[in-house]
């Protein structure tokens, strides 16, 4: 059972929803109502779009029909209030998050528009009873329940002002994303350069220019590390078994080394004297 009295605890928008409802001047329909909403009289409600439909127990044995709508805002109106959340960060934060922003109304107030009713000609509603009174306790009621559902949810408020909340929140991220790919634009492509020119393989590693002689360091191979060293035994094909069948290959390998390092000692000699520029005379 809900004390529909002024809540601390209750969220301020659903607060501000009965306190808007209040201010009209029913204050003993909807002392009525109050008992009616906390004792449980409101056995359903339900949303068709924008529209709220509930079925509230009365004296009589079926229970009453109500029907209840705001004015809901156009497209255009729609789309320049969510422009205004999307410029403010923290709106934006705080709705996806299931929050509605304290300020909030100030951004529909700015674009001519109030979130909540304006005067009670802006709230529709109509009851099955007999009472000729509007609203009758039976629709006071479904207004104190729909506070609770505000609690619950803010964007049911949205909704009866014509969007859902999926709605709301595709339109808060596609304008986040535009307003976020114009602040940091993706920089353009490179544009496309000729193909290189075709290299002559047959003259690659021929250089006919004379080297400045200050520029050419002669040094010897930083390790006596050779090809040998980094390809690992050679795949020569062992005749027997054991250490003896390995024999012919390691004397091989030991062979070559021999060789790599004679080659590369003469390399650098040869280098270190044609370097000079007095052996070129």
């Amino acid at each position: 059972m809900t004390n529909y009295d002024a809540q601390p605890s209750r969220e301020w928008w659903a607060q501000r929803w009965i306190d808007v409802l209040e201010s009209f001047g029913w204050v003993r329909r909807l002392a009525r109502a109050r008992n009616y909403a906390r004792e449980g009289h409101v056995l359903k409600i339900e949303f068709r779009g924008s529209k709220v439909y509930a079925l509230v127990q009365g004296t009589a044995p079926e229970p009453y029909k109500v029907s209840l709508s705001l004015d809901p805002f156009t497209d255009e109106q729609w789309q320049y209030v969510v422009e205004s959340l999307s410029q403010r960060a923290i709106f934006s934060a705080k709705l996806l998050a299931g929050e509605m922003p304290q300020d909030i109304e100030k951004v529909f107030t700015e674009n001519g528009l109030s979130l909540f009713p304006f005067t009670k000609f802006d709230i529709h509603s109509k009851c099955s009873c007999p009472d000729p009174a509007n609203p009758c306790k039976h629709i006071g009621a479904v207004y104190y329940v729909l506070g609770d559902r505000f609690s619950e949810d803010p964007f049911v408020l949205f909704q009866l002002r014509g969007r859902t909340k999926e709605e709301i929140i595709t339109m808060l991220r596609q304008l986040r994303g535009k307003r976020e790919a114009l602040e940091n634009p993706t920089p353009a492509p490179a544009e496309a350069t000729d193909s290189p020119p075709e290299v002559n393989l047959g003259s690659f590693w021929h250089y006919d220019d004379q080297l400045e002689p200050s520029l050419v360091v002669i040094a010897p191979p930083p390790s006596a590390e050779t090809v040998l060293d980094v390809l690992g035994p050679l795949p020569l094909r062992a005749e027997g078994a054991g250490s003896a069948a390995a024999a012919p290959a390691q004397a091989v390998l030991e062979y070559l080394k021999s060789i790599y390092a004679q080659v590369s000692q003469q390399a650098v000699l040869t280098a270190m004297a044609t370097g000079q520029p007095d052996a070129q005379e």
